[in-house]
């Protein structure tokens, strides 16, 4: 085996052929894979080969679009049959949620680029004529889906590698990692040790053991899924001699699971519910585990087999000729984990591949894409590593494991927050936040309140595609904000301290904006090479070289890393994560100076304390409070950021005071129609890596003049030339139900841009969102459409801060 690599690819599954297929087609040609056994070992060899295109993200469409793409063009490349069937997919819509759900869709697979289309019952029918659904109200039929063969795409990935250079290793196994002083990497193998610059760790059911061996616990855990395969049915059969094609693969919340032709039989794969699901390798892969079969369970999935011969008969009177029951990865969330390994220098992570098939080529063109040239050329945040925090330990992970797979073919809401491995973290405001009312969602494992249920109503959510009966009282919460005065626990944000002796000369040459002077505040970007947005900061500078950086709680961990990989090696600047150490309170609205002045001697006046400002001091009992005017919904306010230990004396003290002037718990669901009525962006969906700086319309907090910094050289290029789109407010009349985010934008009737996010707006009474659409088409008044739940709704083109566009509102 060679001893030096400039990367090595561990994994010898579908993705990791995949990643070794698209290092190799970006021009990586020292490159080696290590398979501990032989290629498609793992789960790959008895996955049952689904690829389907459903998802309501358009970046995850965009991504399962390039997998088909990527394998559709293989047997050409290659020479290598891959078993590619394109049959497509039907989904059957039984109830109006579940219908629901299919019309949202419809908008956003439009945007994706994506063949869909709505059926009517009969038109179901004659697609799957063994179907006997009596319930079905339409489907959702995608003609481009299909079904592989998992052993031949993989095989024919390494083919295309190998043709390009790369090397496979076969019963190569991997006992540790060293990182050398140069900053290589050592890999450790049974065959001796390879030196390399880049590791790559695809090692499916084995990746909480690789992630020990290196320092990192992988939030993933092995499900066990099973697959049942019937004798030859005759009507499937009839149809093969009658030349009729491939029926599709059916998917029917009747019976929770997919149906599919295979040979001259059908391949029936239900999906095992909660309490049924089995779990693999928790503690690690078994020494006699390999390329191996676990028992049948049919217990576990009774309801299903039952539920399904009345929907499909045919499947019941025939024979059983094979079940296939294995394991393979899943996440809380059931996306893969693939990008950069926190804390550690050139190692990439492509695990937690819930259907590496599925996944296995856009997860070679995509990290490869990120490798090579530095970053993405479309948003793959969604599957970042690091949106998982450190609360993401094995037994929260099994937990929510456990419910993903298990909830997988139940209805699914957008900023549906499931129950289980809760509440985890919680702020001391919790219990009392309780008492009155809370409804409570998750943010990086924080307990956030969503909203307020009053006196006599049930703290529940209850979902739905279209307006819910929260609606209305977070739309009190909202007004409240806007006329009287409101609290908002916001304990779960990201908070940073940065100081040493060069940080504001290291922290000006990462973010996009000048640094506040010392007293003042305010928002920075840390932008990508290419000028997208990597990171949005409040930044408060309480003294020269100190400095206090609020961010996204999603962003915990991967603002941490992305900033600690640029600090300097020399100790001179040091970064401290002080997120769980302080809590925050919001106070805000026209009379928040009413409720916050007699708490604390600091001067809350305009003269004393104007916005954009911070000031350190007492409130109440509580100590080194750091007080910043700034807020996120565009009102006379301050953000409170104190020692946790004070927080519920902070609580009490504040709600006592706020009796006297109508103060209103607000939940964070009140936030997003507010933030959007100022035009505020929000970070992983207004700005992303994807979208450069300009076209999220982040002008203003640009600072080009001011010396060199990260992406500076993109923008300067992009201005020259001019960006074709841009982000714009946006209006939309709607009835009952509002914009999520995705939708399609349309003018005079062609698809023109998109939706990033949208909310009603009870100030206005309409939704107010932001739309990505052609420069061309911003001038206020431009009439647009967005369809929602598949109905045409009128939309046009609003002013930036569409409430208050002058900001006096918080300098009241």
């Amino acid at each position: 085996m060679q001893s030096h690599a400039r990367a090595v690819v561990i994994g010898g599954g579908c993705v990791g052929a995949g990643i070794l297929y698209g290092l190799a087609k970006r021009g990586w040609r020292d490159i080696v894979l290590l398979e501990r056994t032989q290629l498609t070992a793992g789960s790959t060899w008895h996955a049952a080969g689904l690829i389907p295109s459903y998802a309501r993200s358009i970046n995850v469409g965009r991504m399962i679009a390039k997998s088909i793409e990527i394998y559709e063009g293989l047997q050409a490349e290659t020479g290598q049959n891959v078993g590619w069937h394109k049959c497509g997919q039907l989904r059957i819509a039984n109830t109006r949620e579940r219908l629901d759900e299919y019309k949202s869709y419809m908008s956003v697979a439009a945007v994706q680029g994506m063949r869909a289309e709505l059926l009517t019952p009969d038109e179901a029918r004659k697609l799957w004529p063994l179907l006997q659904n009596d319930h079905m109200l339409a489907a959702l039929y995608h003609p481009d889906d299909g079904h592989i063969a998992p052993a031949d795409v993989t095989q024919a990935m390494a083919k295309g590698a190998r043709d390009l250079g790369a090397k496979v290793e076969l019963n190569t196994e991997v006992k540790g990692f060293e990182q050398l002083p140069s900053g290589e990497w050592k890999v450790k193998t049974n065959k001796g040790d390879i030196i390399c610059e880049h590791v790559i760790s695809a090692t499916g059911n084995y990746a909480r053991q690789t992630g020990a061996m290196l320092g990192l616990e992988i939030p993933a855990i092995p499900i066990i899924h099973q697959y049942w395969i019937t004798d030859a049915v005759p009507e499937v059969v009839e149809r093969k001699r009658a030349g009729r094609p491939e029926m599709p693969i059916l998917r029917d919340e009747g019976f929770e699971g997919y149906l599919r032709e295979e040979g001259d039989g059908l391949m029936f794969g239900p999906y095992e519910r909660t309490e049924k699901l089995k779990l693999f390798a928790e503690d690690g892969v078994p020494a006699w585990f390999g390329a191996d079969l676990l028992e049948e369970d049919f217990e576990s999935v009774a309801w299903n087999w039952e539920q399904a011969i009345k929907l499909v008969p045919q499947l019941g009177r025939v024979g059983i000729k094979a079940n296939v029951r294995g394991p393979f990865q899943m996440t809380a969330d059931e996306l893969p984990l693939m990008g950069p390994a926190w804390g550690l220098k050139n190692v990439w992570l492509a695990e937690g591949v819930p259907g590496g098939i599925l996944w296995g080529g856009a997860i070679g063109y995509y990290l490869s894409e990120r490798i090579v040239e530095g970053g993405n050329s479309l948003d793959t945040s969604e599957l970042d590593p690091r949106r998982f925090g450190t609360y993401a330990n094995k037994n929260w992970t099994r937990e929510k494991v456990r419910e993903a797979w298990g909830t997988h073919a139940e209805l699914h809401f957008p900023g549906q927050d499931m129950p289980a491995a809760r509440p985890q973290k919680t702020a001391p405001s919790y219990d009392l936040l309780t008492e009155m009312g809370a409804v409570w969602g998750v943010l990086n494992g924080w307990e956030v309140p969503n909203w307020f249920a009053p006196e006599g109503v049930e703290a529940k959510d209850r979902w739905s595609w279209r307006w819910a009966d929260r609606g209305k009282y977070i739309g009190a919460e909202a007004t409240a904000v806007r006329n009287g005065v409101g609290l908002v626990e916001m304990s779960c944000m990201t908070k940073f301290e940065l100081s040493g002796p060069k940080a504001a000369s290291w922290l000006d040459r990462v973010l996009a904006n000048s640094l506040p002077k010392i007293g003042k505040v305010k928002l920075c970007h840390h932008l990508t090479l290419k000028g997208g947005v990597q990171a949005e900061y409040v930044v408060a500078r309480p003294a020269e070289n100190d400095f206090y950086l609020i961010s996204t709680p999603r962003a915990e961990r991967w603002n941490l890393d992305d900033l600690s990989r640029l600090l300097p090696d020399d100790g001179s600047v040091t970064l401290r994560n002080v997120s769980d150490e302080r809590g925050c309170f919001t106070v805000v609205g026209p009379k928040a100076r009413d409720v916050l002045q007699p708490l604390t001697e600091i001067d809350l006046s305009n003269e004393a304390f104007p916005w954009f400002g911070i000031q350190t001091g007492t409130v109440g009992l509580a100590s080194d409070v750091r007080i910043l005017r700034v807020n996120y919904e565009g009102e006379l306010g301050w953000e409170l950021y104190h020692p946790m230990v004070y927080q519920r004396h902070l609580l009490t003290l504040i709600l006592e005071e706020g009796k006297k002037h109508g103060l209103r718990l607000i939940g964070l669901q009140a936030l997003e129609p507010l933030r959007l009525e100022k035009s505020y962006r929000a970070m992983y969906r207004d700005m992303n890596p994807e979208l450069s700086a300009w076209e999220s319309g982040l002008d203003r907090f640009i600072s080009l003049d001011k010396g060199d910094f990260i992406g500076r050289d993109a923008l300067l290029a992009q201005k020259r030339q001019g960006v074709a789109r841009r982000l714009f407010p946006i209006a939309i009349d709607v009835t009952d139900a509002s914009a999520f985010a995705h939708e399609g934008v349309y003018h005079q009737g062609d698809l023109v841009g998109r939706i990033t996010s949208g909310s009603y707006s009870y100030t206005f009474n309409h939704d107010i969102a932001f739309a990505l659409l052609p420069v061309a088409l911003g001038k206020p008044g431009t009439a647009l459409e967005v369809p929602i739940l598949g109905e045409r709704c009128k939309a046009r083109v609003l002013s930036e801060s569409p409430y208050d566009s002058q900001g006096s509102r918080g300098r009241m």
